[in-house]
């Protein structure tokens, strides 16, 4: 396993630890979302780091492609998942994540069945990117009632946009036989 490859495994182990310490906040300022917002800011940066390490050390491995972006879905939709619990992040907004997400992952499978491989788009980067921020910053402000409309805003525009980007660019992949 290449180094990169472990980085990224790291965040996946990150997860549930994630999940347990915002659980364990109740969704308020205090020390348990201070280290729900550590975890979260060290998690999203391996996402950067691991990147890097694969290009730059041509590490670039088919397990990699498989489980940096799986990772980073996992990662944004668990916390997600707890700002839904406790009623702060609307439920339709998170349908409308999951769906992006489980629509864009059947066209790269389908796209991979007839011998094309879509890479990942720069609204997808910028999506990811966002959310990323948005999620640290709504976990440096748990209760501010704007900033979780204004990250819900940010996370579905840029959600619906990328996931039209992806469709648009590869629509020929449904088609071709």
């Amino acid at each position: 396993m290449t180094l990169a490859s472990k980085i990224t495994m790291v965040r996946v182990a990150f997860i549930p630890l994630l999940m347990v310490l915002m659980y364990l906040s109740g969704g308020q300022q205090g020390l348990f979302m201070i280290l729900s917002l550590a975890l979260f800011i060290i998690a999203s940066l391996t996402d950067y780091i691991d990147g890097e390490i694969a290009r730059k050390k041509n590490q670039i491995t088919d397990f990699g492609k498989f489980l940096d972006p799986l990772a980073d879905k996992l990662l944004v939709i668990a916390a997600m998942v707890m700002f839904c619990q406790w009623g702060r992040f609307p439920a339709w907004a998170l349908m409308i994540v999951l769906a992006r997400e489980f629509a864009v992952t059947g066209l790269r499978l389908i796209a991979v069945g007839k011998g094309t491989v879509i890479a990942a788009g720069w609204s997808g980067k910028v999506k990811t990117a966002s959310t990323m921020v948005g999620l640290c910053v709504w976990m440096a402000f748990p209760s501010s009632v704007i900033i979780a409309w204004v990250v819900t805003i940010v996370i579905v525009i840029t959600t619906v946009w990328s996931g039209i980007e992806y469709f648009m660019q590869n629509w020929n992949c449904l088609w071709k036989d």
